[in-house]
Protein backbone atom coordinates (compact mmCIF):
# COMPACT_ATOMS: atom_id res chain seq x y z
CA UNK A 1 0.00 0.00 0.00
CA UNK A 2 1.26 3.24 -1.46
CA UNK A 3 0.55 6.28 1.27
CA UNK A 4 1.33 9.54 0.23
CA UNK A 5 1.42 12.49 3.37
CA UNK A 6 0.72 16.37 2.61
CA UNK A 7 2.23 18.20 6.32
CA UNK A 8 0.78 22.37 6.14
CA UNK A 9 0.13 22.75 9.87
CA UNK A 10 1.98 26.38 10.05
CA UNK A 11 5.23 27.33 7.95
CA UNK A 12 6.68 24.00 6.10
CA UNK A 13 5.01 22.58 2.96
CA UNK A 14 5.76 18.76 3.35
CA UNK A 15 5.12 15.97 0.87
CA UNK A 16 6.41 12.39 1.20
CA UNK A 17 5.44 8.75 -0.22
CA UNK A 18 5.36 5.72 1.89
CA UNK A 19 5.21 2.08 1.29
CA UNK A 20 3.18 0.22 3.56
CA UNK A 21 4.38 -4.03 4.75
CA UNK A 22 2.62 -6.71 6.17
CA UNK A 23 5.24 -6.58 8.76
CA UNK A 24 7.65 -4.33 10.12
CA UNK A 25 7.06 -0.65 10.31
CA UNK A 26 6.21 1.33 6.51
CA UNK A 27 9.39 2.34 4.30
CA UNK A 28 10.46 5.82 3.38
CA UNK A 29 10.30 5.98 -0.26
CA UNK A 30 10.67 10.01 -1.16
CA UNK A 31 9.80 13.23 0.53
CA UNK A 32 10.27 17.09 -0.02
CA UNK A 33 10.16 19.71 2.08
CA UNK A 34 9.89 24.01 1.72
CA UNK A 35 10.37 25.63 4.64
CA UNK A 36 9.30 29.12 4.37
CA UNK A 37 11.45 30.65 7.51
CA UNK A 38 13.37 33.07 5.01
CA UNK A 39 9.47 34.31 4.48
CA UNK A 40 8.90 35.00 8.03
CA UNK A 41 12.00 36.32 8.92
CA UNK A 42 10.89 39.71 7.78
CA UNK A 43 8.04 40.23 10.16
CA UNK A 44 9.86 38.63 13.25
CA UNK A 45 7.54 35.19 13.05
CA UNK A 46 4.87 33.13 11.14
CA UNK A 47 2.02 35.55 9.98
CA UNK A 48 -1.03 32.67 9.48
CA UNK A 49 -2.09 34.52 5.58
CA UNK A 50 1.40 34.63 3.99
CA UNK A 51 1.55 30.75 5.47
CA UNK A 52 -1.35 29.73 4.09
CA UNK A 53 -1.06 31.66 0.60
CA UNK A 54 2.61 29.56 0.16
CA UNK A 55 1.22 26.42 0.80
CA UNK A 56 -1.14 26.71 -1.83
CA UNK A 57 1.90 27.38 -4.40
CA UNK A 58 4.16 24.60 -3.09
CA UNK A 59 1.95 21.61 -2.37
CA UNK A 60 1.55 20.50 -5.97
CA UNK A 61 5.41 20.73 -7.02
CA UNK A 62 6.56 19.13 -4.37
CA UNK A 63 4.06 16.20 -4.78
CA UNK A 64 5.28 16.06 -8.26
CA UNK A 65 8.98 15.88 -6.81
CA UNK A 66 8.08 13.04 -4.64
CA UNK A 67 6.50 10.91 -7.15
CA UNK A 68 9.50 11.57 -9.48
CA UNK A 69 12.36 10.46 -6.59
CA UNK A 70 10.08 7.34 -6.05
CA UNK A 71 9.28 6.83 -9.75
CA UNK A 72 5.66 6.26 -8.95
CA UNK A 73 2.55 7.37 -11.29
CA UNK A 74 0.32 9.50 -8.96
CA UNK A 75 -2.17 7.10 -10.06
CA UNK A 76 -0.63 3.76 -8.02
CA UNK A 77 -1.48 5.72 -4.77
CA UNK A 78 -3.48 3.87 -2.79
CA UNK A 79 -4.21 6.15 0.65
CA UNK A 80 -3.72 10.20 0.57
CA UNK A 81 -2.92 11.59 4.14
CA UNK A 82 -3.07 14.54 5.52
CA UNK A 83 -2.68 16.63 9.02
CA UNK A 84 -6.09 17.50 10.30
CA UNK A 85 -5.08 19.05 13.14
CA UNK A 86 -3.46 21.02 15.45
CA UNK A 87 -2.19 24.04 13.77
CA UNK A 88 -2.93 26.94 12.21
CA UNK A 89 -6.68 26.87 10.50
CA UNK A 90 -6.04 28.24 6.97
CA UNK A 91 -2.49 26.22 6.75
CA UNK A 92 -4.37 23.07 7.51
CA UNK A 93 -6.96 23.76 5.40
CA UNK A 94 -4.76 23.83 2.53
CA UNK A 95 -3.34 20.44 2.75
CA UNK A 96 -6.73 19.40 3.84
CA UNK A 97 -8.09 20.42 0.67
CA UNK A 98 -5.53 19.32 -1.69
CA UNK A 99 -5.60 16.29 -0.34
CA UNK A 100 -9.57 15.84 -0.68
CA UNK A 101 -9.21 16.54 -4.16
CA UNK A 102 -6.31 14.38 -5.29
CA UNK A 103 -8.29 11.83 -3.33
CA UNK A 104 -11.26 12.92 -5.28
CA UNK A 105 -9.64 12.74 -8.38
CA UNK A 106 -8.50 9.63 -7.83
CA UNK A 107 -11.07 7.76 -6.41
CA UNK A 108 -8.69 7.01 -3.91
CA UNK A 109 -10.03 7.19 0.14
CA UNK A 110 -7.90 9.90 2.15
CA UNK A 111 -7.15 10.22 6.29
CA UNK A 112 -6.82 12.77 8.54
CA UNK A 113 -3.62 12.84 10.88
CA UNK A 114 -2.95 14.58 13.99
CA UNK A 115 0.26 16.39 13.80
CA UNK A 116 1.85 15.21 16.97
CA UNK A 117 0.84 11.65 16.47
CA UNK A 118 2.79 12.52 13.47
CA UNK A 119 5.76 13.57 15.59
CA UNK A 120 5.05 10.63 17.69
CA UNK A 121 5.89 7.95 15.11
CA UNK A 122 8.53 9.97 13.19
CA UNK A 123 11.49 7.95 15.18
CA UNK A 124 9.83 4.65 13.49
CA UNK A 125 11.30 6.05 10.19
CA UNK A 126 14.83 6.30 11.61
CA UNK A 127 18.08 4.00 11.68
CA UNK A 128 17.21 2.83 14.97
CA UNK A 129 13.65 2.74 15.30
CA UNK A 130 12.33 2.03 18.78
CA UNK A 131 10.00 -0.78 20.20
CA UNK A 132 6.81 -0.56 22.07
CA UNK A 133 5.74 0.41 25.29
CA UNK A 134 8.13 3.60 25.43
CA UNK A 135 7.70 6.94 27.20
CA UNK A 136 7.72 9.66 24.49
CA UNK A 137 8.42 13.53 25.41
CA UNK A 138 7.17 15.42 22.66
CA UNK A 139 8.82 19.16 22.54
CA UNK A 140 7.24 20.67 19.32
CA UNK A 141 6.41 24.09 18.71
CA UNK A 142 3.60 25.42 21.21
CA UNK A 143 3.24 21.26 22.61
CA UNK A 144 5.14 19.96 25.64
CA UNK A 145 4.34 16.52 26.62
CA UNK A 146 5.24 13.02 28.07
CA UNK A 147 2.99 9.97 27.00
CA UNK A 148 2.97 6.60 28.06
CA UNK A 149 3.06 4.85 24.40
CA UNK A 150 1.41 1.15 24.41
CA UNK A 151 1.21 0.95 21.09
CA UNK A 152 -0.43 2.80 17.76
CA UNK A 153 -3.25 4.52 18.62
CA UNK A 154 -2.57 3.43 22.69
CA UNK A 155 -1.66 7.22 24.19
CA UNK A 156 -1.44 7.58 28.08
CA UNK A 157 -1.05 11.46 28.97
CA UNK A 158 1.40 11.41 31.83
CA UNK A 159 2.12 15.59 31.75
CA UNK A 160 1.96 18.42 29.84
CA UNK A 161 3.15 22.06 30.08
CA UNK A 162 -0.22 24.49 31.68
CA UNK A 163 1.52 27.61 30.13
CA UNK A 164 4.30 28.14 28.05
CA UNK A 165 5.81 25.30 26.19
CA UNK A 166 9.43 24.45 25.63
CA UNK A 167 10.00 25.37 22.05
CA UNK A 168 7.67 28.90 23.06
CA UNK A 169 10.82 29.17 26.45
CA UNK A 170 13.52 29.10 23.69
CA UNK A 171 11.61 31.75 21.19
CA UNK A 172 10.42 34.09 23.47
CA UNK A 173 13.57 34.45 25.43
CA UNK A 174 15.72 34.77 22.42
CA UNK A 175 13.18 37.22 21.12
CA UNK A 176 13.81 39.34 24.43
CA UNK A 177 17.38 38.82 23.24
CA UNK A 178 17.19 40.52 20.31
CA UNK A 179 18.10 37.37 18.16
CA UNK A 180 15.70 37.02 15.19
CA UNK A 181 13.80 34.54 13.89
CA UNK A 182 13.83 31.60 14.21
CA UNK A 183 14.72 32.45 17.88
CA UNK A 184 15.00 28.52 19.27
CA UNK A 185 18.04 27.49 16.89
CA UNK A 186 19.43 30.99 17.28
CA UNK A 187 19.61 30.94 21.19
CA UNK A 188 20.92 27.12 20.94
CA UNK A 189 23.66 28.52 18.52
CA UNK A 190 24.50 31.35 20.83
CA UNK A 191 24.19 29.16 23.88
CA UNK A 192 27.24 27.26 22.89
CA UNK A 193 30.02 30.37 23.21
CA UNK A 194 28.47 30.97 27.28
CA UNK A 195 28.48 30.09 30.45
CA UNK A 196 25.29 27.82 31.26
CA UNK A 197 25.94 28.47 35.09
CA UNK A 198 26.41 32.08 34.99
CA UNK A 199 22.83 33.33 35.54
CA UNK A 200 20.48 31.53 38.25
CA UNK A 201 17.58 30.94 36.54
CA UNK A 202 14.52 29.66 37.53
CA UNK A 203 13.42 25.55 36.97
CA UNK A 204 9.60 25.66 37.00
CA UNK A 205 7.79 22.68 38.48
CA UNK A 206 10.95 21.08 38.42
CA UNK A 207 10.50 19.59 42.20
CA UNK A 208 6.61 20.10 41.90
CA UNK A 209 6.01 15.62 42.01
CA UNK A 210 4.05 15.38 38.69
CA UNK A 211 5.22 15.69 35.39
CA UNK A 212 4.06 18.94 34.35
CA UNK A 213 6.07 21.37 32.69
CA UNK A 214 5.85 25.29 33.30
CA UNK A 215 8.33 27.32 31.30
CA UNK A 216 6.19 30.73 31.47
CA UNK A 217 8.04 31.83 34.83
CA UNK A 218 11.39 31.32 33.40
CA UNK A 219 10.86 33.58 29.98
CA UNK A 220 10.03 36.57 32.42
CA UNK A 221 13.20 35.55 34.64
CA UNK A 222 15.09 36.13 31.74
CA UNK A 223 13.67 39.42 30.79
CA UNK A 224 14.43 40.01 34.60
CA UNK A 225 18.07 39.74 33.91
CA UNK A 226 18.21 41.26 30.37
CA UNK A 227 16.81 44.50 31.89
CA UNK A 228 19.30 44.34 34.45
CA UNK A 229 22.57 43.62 32.41
CA UNK A 230 21.62 46.74 30.25
CA UNK A 231 23.80 48.22 28.44
CA UNK A 232 25.99 44.84 29.26
CA UNK A 233 23.51 42.63 27.48
CA UNK A 234 25.41 42.77 24.33
CA UNK A 235 29.01 41.35 25.76
CA UNK A 236 26.79 38.79 28.38
CA UNK A 237 24.45 37.63 25.62
CA UNK A 238 25.81 34.21 24.80
CA UNK A 239 25.97 33.45 29.12
CA UNK A 240 22.58 34.52 28.90
CA UNK A 241 21.49 31.80 26.13
CA UNK A 242 23.14 29.36 27.94
CA UNK A 243 21.64 29.68 31.23
CA UNK A 244 18.67 29.80 29.68
CA UNK A 245 18.77 26.85 27.28
CA UNK A 246 20.19 24.81 30.61
CA UNK A 247 17.29 25.53 32.57
CA UNK A 248 15.04 24.22 29.94
CA UNK A 249 16.94 21.51 29.40
CA UNK A 250 17.33 20.37 32.71
CA UNK A 251 13.45 20.71 33.24
CA UNK A 252 12.86 18.62 30.33
CA UNK A 253 15.76 15.83 31.28
CA UNK A 254 14.89 15.15 35.14
CA UNK A 255 11.11 15.23 33.91
CA UNK A 256 11.52 12.49 31.22
CA UNK A 257 13.59 10.37 33.83
CA UNK A 258 10.81 11.06 36.22
CA UNK A 259 8.45 9.50 34.06
CA UNK A 260 10.14 6.67 32.73
CA UNK A 261 10.27 5.81 36.72
CA UNK A 262 6.38 6.12 37.00
CA UNK A 263 5.81 3.73 33.98
CA UNK A 264 8.29 1.35 34.62
CA UNK A 265 10.04 1.79 31.14
CA UNK A 266 13.46 1.79 30.26
CA UNK A 267 12.67 2.99 26.60
CA UNK A 268 12.07 6.93 26.03
CA UNK A 269 11.37 8.06 22.49
CA UNK A 270 11.81 12.23 22.09
CA UNK A 271 10.15 13.88 19.28
CA UNK A 272 9.50 17.45 17.34
CA UNK A 273 11.60 20.39 17.04
CA UNK A 274 13.20 20.80 20.35
CA UNK A 275 14.61 17.17 20.09
CA UNK A 276 17.25 18.32 17.57
CA UNK A 277 18.92 20.42 20.03
CA UNK A 278 22.24 19.38 20.80
CA UNK A 279 22.32 20.13 24.87
CA UNK A 280 18.93 17.86 25.30
CA UNK A 281 20.39 14.83 23.48
CA UNK A 282 23.86 15.13 24.90
CA UNK A 283 22.24 15.54 28.47
CA UNK A 284 19.28 12.71 27.60
CA UNK A 285 22.23 10.79 26.29
CA UNK A 286 23.90 11.14 29.79
CA UNK A 287 21.36 10.24 32.27
CA UNK A 288 19.78 7.61 30.54
CA UNK A 289 23.34 5.92 30.47
CA UNK A 290 23.52 5.67 34.27
CA UNK A 291 19.87 4.13 34.17
CA UNK A 292 20.35 1.74 31.28
CA UNK A 293 17.93 3.26 29.57
CA UNK A 294 17.21 3.43 25.62
CA UNK A 295 16.76 6.98 23.97
CA UNK A 296 15.14 7.18 20.32
CA UNK A 297 15.15 10.01 18.28
CA UNK A 298 13.80 10.60 14.79
CA UNK A 299 16.49 11.46 12.49
CA UNK A 300 17.38 15.41 12.41
CA UNK A 301 15.82 16.07 9.11
CA UNK A 302 12.60 14.57 10.32
CA UNK A 303 12.37 16.51 13.86
CA UNK A 304 11.44 19.30 12.04
CA UNK A 305 7.25 19.14 10.61
CA UNK A 306 7.47 17.18 7.53
CA UNK A 307 5.10 14.91 5.47
CA UNK A 308 7.03 11.57 6.44
CA UNK A 309 5.73 11.44 9.23
CA UNK A 310 2.46 12.26 8.54
CA UNK A 311 2.40 9.37 5.81
CA UNK A 312 3.79 7.15 8.27
CA UNK A 313 1.42 7.57 11.18
CA UNK A 314 -1.29 7.02 8.33
CA UNK A 315 0.03 3.67 7.16
CA UNK A 316 0.81 2.89 10.89
CA UNK A 317 -3.04 3.94 12.21
CA UNK A 318 -4.24 1.88 9.38
CA UNK A 319 -1.97 -1.39 9.18
CA UNK A 320 -2.92 -1.46 13.26
CA UNK A 321 -6.84 -1.01 12.74
CA UNK A 322 -6.84 2.10 14.44
CA UNK A 323 -8.17 4.06 11.27
CA UNK A 324 -10.51 3.79 8.40
CA UNK A 325 -9.37 5.89 5.43
CA UNK A 326 -12.65 7.10 3.42
CA UNK A 327 -14.27 8.20 0.02
CA UNK A 328 -16.25 11.09 2.03
CA UNK A 329 -14.45 13.91 0.62
CA UNK A 330 -15.63 16.45 2.50
CA UNK A 331 -13.74 17.84 5.40
CA UNK A 332 -12.80 19.88 7.86
CA UNK A 333 -9.80 20.33 10.25
CA UNK A 334 -9.18 21.10 14.28
CA UNK A 335 -6.39 23.77 14.54
CA UNK A 336 -6.78 22.52 18.60
CA UNK A 337 -6.90 18.95 18.86
CA UNK A 338 -5.28 17.27 22.23
CA UNK A 339 -3.49 13.92 21.35
CA UNK A 340 -5.84 12.58 23.76
CA UNK A 341 -9.02 12.85 21.69
CA UNK A 342 -7.92 10.46 18.73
Amino acid sequence: MLVLGIESSCDETGVALVQARATGVPVLLADALHSQIAMHQAYGGVVPELASRDHIRRVLPLTESVLAQAQVDLRAVDVVAFTRGPGLAGALLVGAGVACALGAALDKPVLGVHHLEGHLLSPFLGSDPPEFPFVALLVSGGHTQLMRVEGVGRYELLGETIDDAAGEAFDKSAKLMGLGYPGGPALARLAEQGDPAAFKLPRPLLHSGDLDFSFAGLKTAVLTQAKKLGADLEARKADLAASAQAAIVEVLVKKAMAALDHAGLQRLVVAGGVGANRSLRAQLGAAAGKRNVRVHYPELQLCTDNGAMIAMAAAMRLASGFATASRSYAFDVRPRWPLAEI
